[in-house]
């Protein structure tokens, strides 16, 4: 496995750097200057072609001019053929052709002069491959025919081509290596943003974009992430600790409230009905006593303060221990549970007790929330990088838009108002879970609901999150 995460993570660094903005607006300047470089040079090209074509006219008139005199048919056909055989028909080709249909010359003439095609003497040397530009003059009777070898616009076409790529490759080097390294050095600015907001998603806002921020567009992110993490840590740490003062302060008169009740209860048993009020109003005390217990035991669980026995726990014996503890009372009202371990240890850094609170919790929620002769399974799995928990049923389930909001403090389904609970006990898991760095997802158990928890196991490097499409934060 380290084999290929060592392959993965050079692959998976060397794509975002060419998803990296540097890189991008470099390939695109790189394609405007390509664009400009090509419309210009071509531009060169059509005007130097059309330059090199009016000379080679120009030259093939003043050569077939050179012969306009007064000749009789034999003795320009003399001329021409002393003058061909000093000719090489590769580069200049010229044809005298008589009225009586002879030719002479360094080259045949295959086709009438409207379509006028050369074709090599059988005993000379072959034609040009690149092709003629010819001009055609009536003399002595006949035709005379001048043609010049298209060869120089390949020679030019060459020399563009040639000057294009010279011109452009190292272009094209320097700017995508610039490229490149603008984009390394903005690469691991990104990574720390990325990763401070991984964490401030996570719940952690205590973290902040470290390093050199720089004044540029991505050091003005940074500060601008950090002002906002610190303005958010202080709302969230002011609301927590008004929160947990008022629980405090109002956990001294219940408490007092409940006692003066129970007082009461005593001295009534001679009355049924205010016995009975007393009862009620006794239940109403203890169960407001329990949601402030609750939340006092959430905002310690957030603070750290509870956290003190964090250590190697393992998960498959802890689910073990747990699900052997609930086991009779949830057959007992008709349900069944059920274990999927796997055959070695799973061992996660937390606090056993709070960790086992948690998941005590997600059975209890189970079993109270599911009809008669429901089954729960706790189950227990191992991935590169992760240790996952889950605890399903086949109840009806959640549905889809209210999953996040069951794990915020207080937040019950319609159906589930009637029954026991506080709607603090999946807010508890989710405060436990994100202490010990872990996340908890609700999902489809088609049907029912799976609440999986993911957390890092405790071989993990510090600081590394956990892998997979569950780690998330709840």
């Amino acid at each position: 496995m380290a084999d290929t995460a060592g392959e993965v993570g050079p692959r998976r660094g060397l794509r975002r750097i060419l998803r990296s903005a540097p890189v991008r607006q470099t390939i695109l300047l790189l394609a405007v200057f390509v664009a400009v470089d090509v419309a210009s040079l071509g531009g060169v090209y059509l005007k130097l072609r059309a330059d090199l074509a009016a000379d080679l006219r120009t030259e093939l008139n003043s050569e077939i001019g050179s012969f306009d005199f007064d000749a009789t048919p034999r003795a320009l056909a003399a001329i021409i053929a002393a003058r061909a055989r000093a000719t090489d028909p590769r580069d200049t080709v010229i044809v005298f052709l008589r009225a009586d249909g002879g030719q002479v010359g360094n080259a045949r003439v295959v086709s009438g002069p409207e379509d006028l095609r050369l074709a090599p003497l059988a005993d000379g040397p072959p034609l040009s491959p690149d092709g003629y530009i010819h001009e055609l003059r009536a003399q002595s009777g006949g035709m005379l025919i001048m043609a010049r070898s298209l060869r120089p616009f390949g020679n030019l076409a060459d020399t563009f081509v040639t000057l294009f790529l010279l011109s452009l490759a190292p272009t094209a080097i320097v700017s995508l290596g610039a490229g490149v390294l603008f984009a390394r050095r903005s690469a691991s600015r990104v990574a720390r943003i990325e990763r401070t907001l991984d964490r401030l998603s996570g719940g952690d806002l205590t973290a902040r974009v470290g390093g050199t921020l720089g004044t540029d567009d991505l050091g003005r992110i940074a500060d601008g992430v950090n002002r906002l993490a610190a303005r958010q840590e202080v709302a969230t740490e002011t609301l927590r600790q008004v929160t947990t003062d008022i629980a405090h302060d109002l956990k001294t008169p219940i408490q007092r409230a409940a006692a003066l009740i129970d007082d009461l209860r005593r001295e009534v048993d001679e009355s049924p009905r205010t016995s009975e009020l007393a009862w009620a109003a006794a239940e109403e005390i203890d169960r407001a006593a329990g949601i402030f217990e609750a939340m006092l035991r959430i905002a310690d669980i957030e603070s750290g303060t509870l956290a003190r026995r964090v250590q190697p726990v393992d998960l498959c014996a802890l689910a073990r221990r747990i699900v052997e503890l609930y086991q009779p009372s949830i057959e007992e009202a008709g349900d069944s549970i059920a274990l999927d371990l796997p055959d070695e240890p799973a061992e996660v850094s937390a606090d056993p007790d709070l960790l086992g609170q948690a998941l005590s919790n997600l059975i209890e929620n189970a079993h109270r929330h599911t009809p008669p002769g429901a089954h729960i399974e706790v189950a227990v799995s191992v991935t590169p990088g992760a240790v996952r928990l889950d605890v399903s049923d086949d109840g009806p389930g959640i549905p889809e838009t209210e999953r996040d909001k069951v794990l915020r403090r207080f937040y019950r389904l319609e159906r589930s108002r009637t029954s026991p609970g506080q709607g603090l006990g999946l807010s508890l898991v989710a405060a436990i879970a994100a202490r010990f760095g872990g996340g908890i997802v609700l999902g489809d158990n088609a049907p029912g609901t799976r609440a999986s928890i993911t957390f890092r196991p405790a071989s993990a490097r510090n600081g590394e999150k956990p892998s997979g499409p569950d780690a998330i934060i709840g």
